[in-house]
């Protein structure tokens, strides 16, 4: 209640601000204040982003002499005003920053921050997210989303900066004067758009028989789709109506590809145009969504299967394959691993969130090993590591040729599923989202976690567990003991089936959900699909029983 007067009665407020915060109730107040503003996704205004600018100011300085900073924002509601001011703000601390003057993917954002040699990002972004959000995220110097280590430094300079009403913010424009402000030229784009490009590794394949209609979702990605489309010689259909940056994303109710709904105009298209494939980006364009022809009808393949489709078209049809690392998360399906470890490849498990793909890839430098393909299930995936965040645009264009390639062969990505399926086991996954909103929502999912915490190793139903890891504390548990688990620690619980199927609990990190993630694997299609409704009715029914 104290913060909330302090910042009623701050004279200087801004107005829209100041207006918001008269309309709401008293439990909508406590809802926005019950907590401090967290990296990522979240409610966002100039004073507690100058704040967290602030801190993540006093950190650069702290641990390089003369630091530069990338900034880029997409299309959403004050993106653009936000990253004005984290400008101002870093300019005020004498930080060089190099500013994007339009809507930027966010991996390009990634791989600026290397070839610009900075020595951090911001990107303003609320990535797939409905209209109302806006978010914030921080990048190191190697163009990798910081890590909870890194946070926590930027954190503690955060709690010693001065009161977030009065931190001092430069003028723009004086700051663009005296060289500390510096807009990223556009050699930029066509660096970035030449190494895109060049994760292909068929490129001489014949295209004239191949469509392909794409839709940024109103997002950044609008940018550089067509152009990239036109330079590796697809044909193609834009959904028009969503090529115009919009943050209010009129044509859709979720701009997230993982959505059907999101392929509403897409599949319009491609039933007008007889497209072979549809493609879909979010926002910020760091992921990509794949709907694919199969015997006249659009399918939309899970992150999980394209990832799958997409490593089973590089390890069959690249040449050379040498000792490489295939990057997946906790929660990935284990049908691309089995892929890659048949190839002889490495597989290496990281917690959900890309920043820690990205952290690994800078791990492999130097050694004898290549980064051969990363990806998640939440649509997801980076071919070549010049970018350390997911990238839309890589992926497109490797979807455009794997799709091409098997079309040239007589088969639709359908059809190739369904051979990798019969190779190494019908693997199937779902995600269920519980929706928990504010104080209450968040003290119902920490209720839900600690008693799964607490759960033992035993069974779900007539489903034996044959292990639980808690990478919160860290540990692997079985019937026979306790083991330590190498993983940053994070609050994420899962448990293993001892008929290879398995459960994961996670809070999101940019969202008020609860997010369960199921995987099972059977002979058969069909059995697969059984044992996940039982297993989700099973998890569902000792939810409910929590309270």
């Amino acid at each position: 209640m104290k913060n909330i007067k302090k910042w009623k009665e701050f004279g200087e407020l801004d107005l829209e601000l100041k207006q918001a915060l008269d309309l709401l109730t008293d439990l909508e107040l406590e809802d926005a204040f019950y907590k401090d503003l967290d990296f990522g996704t979240n409610r966002m205004n100039i004073y507690t982003l100058r704040k967290a600018n602030y801190g993540f100011g006093k950190y650069l300085l702290k641990k390089y002499p003369h630091p530069a900073v990338v900034i880029a924002y997409d299309s959403r509601h004050k993106s653009y005003e936000f990253a004005i001011d984290c400008a101002r703000t870093l300019g005020a601390l004498n930080i060089k920053v190099y500013f994007f003057g339009k809507i930027t993917p966010t991996p390009q954002l990634s791989f600026a921050v290397r070839r610009l040699q900075a020595q951090g990002g911001i990107v303003i972004t609320a990535s797939h997210n409905p209209p109302q959000y806006n978010g914030y995220k921080i990048y190191d110097e190697y163009g990798c989303q910081m890590v909870p280590d890194l946070i926590e430094e930027v954190k503690e300079e955060i709690k010693k900066a001065p009161d977030a009403f009065f931190i001092q913010v430069g003028n723009f424009s004086e700051l663009q004067k005296v060289g500390m402000i510096t807009e990223v030229e556009k050699e930029i784009d066509d660096e970035y758009l030449k190494l895109v490009r060049g994760v292909g590794i068929k490129p001489e394949l014949e295209k004239d028989d191949f469509l392909v209609v794409f839709t940024p979702l109103h997002g950044t990605a609008a940018l550089f789709g067509e152009r990239l489309l036109q330079n590796i010689g697809y044909h193609y259909r834009l959904v028009s109506e969503q090529m115009i940056p919009d943050p209010n994303f009129s044509t859709v109710d979720y701009p997230n590809p993982e959505d059907p709904k999101a392929f509403r105009l897409a599949f319009e298209y491609g039933e007008k145009y007889h497209a072979d494939i549809l493609l879909a980006t979010d926002p910020d364009a760091d992921r990509i969504g794949l709907a694919v022809l199969d015997e006249g009808i659009y399918h939309l393949l899970s992150g999980n299967q394209t990832g799958a489709i997409l490593l089973y078209y590089l390890i069959n049809e690249k040449k050379n394959i040498g000792p490489g690392v295939v990057f997946n998360t906790v929660v990935t399906s284990d049908l691309g691993a089995k892929i890659a470890r048949v190839a002889g490849l490495d597989v290496k498990s990281t917690l959900t969130g890309f920043k820690y793909i990205g952290e690994q890839a800078k791990f492999l430098e130097g050694t004898d090993k290549e980064f051969f393909f990363g990806y998640e299930e939440s649509f997801g995936f980076v071919v070549k590591p010049f970018v350390r965040d997911k990238d839309s645009l890589q992926a497109l264009v490797l979807c455009c040729e794997a799709a091409n390639f098997y079309k040239l062969q007589g088969k639709t990505l359908i059809q190739v599923l369904e051979e990798i399926f019969q190779k190494y086991g019908y693997h199937q996954e779902e995600l269920v989202n519980l929706q928990l909103e504010g104080k209450k929502g968040s003290s119902k999912i920490k209720k839900i976690m600690n008693y799964f915490r607490d759960y033992p190793v035993s069974q779900f139903g007539n489903y034996f567990i044959s292990a639980k890891e808690d990478y919160l504390i860290r540990t692997r548990s079985t019937e026979s003991g306790i083991s330590p688990l190498l993983l940053p620690a994070s609050d994420v619980i899962k448990f293993y089936l001892e008929d290879g199927s398995w459960v994961v609990l996670r809070p999101s990190g940019t969202e008020p959900k609860l997010k369960i993630y199921l995987a099972t694997v059977s002979e058969s299609s069909l059995d697969a699909e059984a044992k996940i409704k039982e297993l989700k009715n099973i998890i569902l029914k000792m939810i409910d029983k929590v309270g």
